[in-house]
């Protein structure tokens, strides 16, 4: 009733069905169609929402692809408009500029083949390669000298966060239904461990809510149990700053 007296007009051109569904049966696959009255929309095998590119299996190699190239592109213009070398420029221009591309969404982002983590890492030598003095080191001494994480490092420490958030900080609300905890004086380690589920699809592994429970399961009870959001930071960095 409410829909005949608004009378709203949708643009059809402008709907489309994203991440088609396919079910399979033996073998036969039916691609299922949909319609807005009696216009059959169109489907699509990627779609773009929130600024993350995504396509219908899951896979965010195209949106490692778009991130590199972006952020390689702001590198360039660094390298062209910039004549200092030294880390004391260098440093904050990627903090500002290259680090938001490589980080942005990343807990629903992350890559997840080894080659996509090596496109974006890619970005990182060649800044690092950048600063006068520390172009004869190695990747990882040239992090060393630098006192930088690596990207790796830098998704598992934001990952964290956003756990610490949902279990004991303002998302807690919503932490309840993300995560299953298991507390028992039994359990090793913080205490307070999150119960892991196993998965045979690597697409599957490689979800927030999956990937994340090991690793914060490993956390000694010390950075868990922090009463407040800076000093778990505070206590995750010391304690990722040994590992990995």
């Amino acid at each position: 009733m409410l829909w005949k007296m608004v009378s709203m007009a949708l643009l059809k051109s402008r709907c489309i069905i994203s991440l088609s569904i396919i079910w399979t049966c033996e073998d036969l696959t039916v691609k299922h169609q949909y319609r807005l009255g009696v216009d059959l929309l169109e489907s699509t095998s990627e779609e773009k929402d929130l600024g993350v590119l995504v396509d219908s299996k899951l896979s965010m190699s195209q949106q490692c692809a778009l991130v590199a190239k972006r952020a390689n592109g702001i590198l360039g213009c660094i390298g062209r408009s910039v004549a200092s070398r030294s880390g004391e420029v260098i440093l904050p221009l990627y903090s500002a500029l290259l680090r938001p591309q490589l980080e942005s969404c990343v807990q629903f982002s992350a890559p997840q083949f080894k080659r996509d983590r090596e496109l974006l890492v890619r970005v990182q030598h060649s800044t690092t390669k950048m600063i006068k003095g520390l172009e004869h080191l190695l990747y990882e001494e040239r992090f060393k000298e630098l006192g930088l994480f690596s990207l790796e490092k830098r998704r598992l420490n934001g990952d964290l966060v956003y756990v610490y958030k949902y279990l004991k900080g303002g998302l807690k609300d919503d932490g309840a239904a993300l995560f299953s905890v298991v507390s028992s004086d039994r359990t090793r380690g913080n205490g307070h461990q999150l119960g892991h589920r196993k998965f045979h699809s690597n697409t599957r592994k490689n979800f927030f809510t999956v990937r994340v429970t090991e690793h914060w399961n490993r956390l000694p009870r010390e950075v868990m149990e922090s009463p407040s959001l800076e000093i778990f930071k505070t206590c995750l960095d010391a304690f990722l700053s040994n590992v990995l």
